[in-house]
């Protein structure tokens, strides 16, 4: 169903954002707060050819009380040649979760594509260091996926047991997983504490991801650009939502 994007739509189409359509085939709930939806992709991948890459996002847009509302998400196993792929939304209070939660097969849902982009760091870092939560899983699986050969710690927040749970893409050979419950200031804290051993004396030698909510992203993305000296090359932090 056709929704409105208002002045947030013009200004895309301004910047030469692309619009598709994209048609639900099916949905399963991985656990009772984080599903999956399966869609095909009205020709996006198509269109994406080589520029599609790991984390890509895709704005997806839902109608909140008449008005439009647009969320990024992650393109999660993209296939080119069948035109399919999945959404997974780490479910809350929220009209994009609702949706998800009330996705059919035969519905259908906007999105634009522009903002998203990815650069490999180079050269090769030697680890992989990742900071992130259930919303940003979907992401953080296709950066492990993108470089399989590379040894990788990730710190996951957590906030439901059930989030024990979720399908990280884990090389039990390669990749050291470290969970941490919700709870203030506690995965920044973890972050500071053990981050540094793992770098040793050469920043440049590893790679950090971080998306986790926007407080957090950005006080340690100050932290290891400032206090650890992380070339700005090797840092990559989003703000995937802000806390209520």
């Amino acid at each position: 169903m056709a929704v409105g994007k208002g002045w947030e739509g013009v200004v895309l189409k301004l910047l030469r954002g692309k619009d598709f359509t994209f048609t639900v085939t099916g949905s399963e709930d991985v656990t009772e707060h984080y599903r999956r939806v399966y869609f095909t992709d009205g020709g996006l991948l198509a269109a994406a050819g080589e520029s599609l890459h790991p984390t890509m996002w895709v704005r997806v847009w839902f109608q909140n009380a008449d008005k439009p509302h647009q969320r990024a998400y992650t393109l999660v196993d993209p296939d080119p040649e069948a035109g399919t792929f999945c959404f997974e939304f780490a479910l809350h209070d929220g009209v994009a979760s609702a949706w998800a939660r009330g996705a059919q097969p035969g519905d259908t849902i906007e999105a634009t594509v522009q903002g998203t982009g990815f650069t490999a760091p180079a050269p090769a870092p030697e680890r992989l260091l990742v900071i992130g939560d259930p919303a940003s899983l979907p992401a953080i699986n296709s950066l492990l996926d993108s470089f399989p050969e590379l040894p990788a710690t990730i710190w996951f927040e957590t906030q439901h047991t059930s989030d024990a749970e979720l399908p990280v893409r884990l090389d039990a050979d390669r990749h050291d997983i470290r969970r941490v419950p919700r709870d203030g200031t506690a995965l920044a804290d973890r972050v500071r504490a053990e981050l540094p051993e793992l770098l040793g004396p050469d920043p440049a030698s590893g790679y950090v991801w971080l998306a986790c909510d926007t407080a957090t992203t950005r006080t340690l993305t100050a932290y290891l650009r400032k206090d650890l000296g992380l070339p700005k090359q090797r840092v990559n932090g989003l703000g995937y939502w802000r806390a209520a």
